[in-house]
């Protein structure tokens, strides 16, 4: 590390310590330092969402404010940061491209596309996919309904099914194994 970046992280760490002390000065300091490096490291990730970089800021300061008691003060708080600040950014973009695949804008070839398709089989698939689905235990039918097919992240599924993280994905990883078993051995 080098020491601008050594400073950086010390600097951050005595605030970051000092707050969790009680120090409200500190601890206030430390946000605007933080807001000022999460602007930088959202600009350089979202230049193209220059819009979307300040209310992802204040999502992460919130996120840090809420999550503080679970800073270990013999850790490196960059690195704490910097976990929180990635899943914040993961979460924008995987809400972003759900978002946008609902306003696909219809061209031509996709209008005579929309207007020729069979509502029935689309209905037929549903109904297959929802049978499918209700021979599934909840472990792993909710997880897959949520992520797969709401397409919320790993961790609103666990909040929404009081399941954890890694017994989310355990669940969507088999319960998926077991339709693709079945679609395969179905004539």
């Amino acid at each position: 590390m080098n020491s601008k970046l050594a400073e950086r992280e010390a600097h951050l760490r005595s605030l970051m310590v000092a707050g969790q002390a009680g120090d409200g000065a500190a601890y206030t300091a430390f946000l605007q330092d933080l807001a000022a490096l999460l602007r930088g490291f959202y600009r350089r990730r979202l230049f193209n969402l220059p819009d979307d970089i300040e209310d992802l800021v204040q999502e992460t300061l919130i996120a840090v404010h809420n999550k503080r008691h679970t800073y270990l003060p013999d850790q490196p708080v960059t690195a704490w940061l910097h976990a929180i600040a990635r899943y914040k950014l993961v979460d924008l973009l995987r809400a972003r491209s759900v978002r946008e695949a609902l306003h696909d804008p219809l061209d031509d070839t996709d209008a005579d596309e929309l207007v020729a398709a069979p509502v029935e089989q689309a209905d037929e698939a549903r109904r297959d996919l929802l049978a499918l689905l209700a021979d599934l235990p909840d472990k792993q039918r909710l997880p897959i309904q949520y992520m797969k097919i709401e397409g919320l992240s790993v961790r609103e599924a666990a909040a929404r099914t009081g399941l954890s993280e890694s017994a989310v994905k355990v669940g969507v990883h088999r319960g998926l194994k077991i339709l693709a078993a079945r679609i395969r051995s179905t004539p």
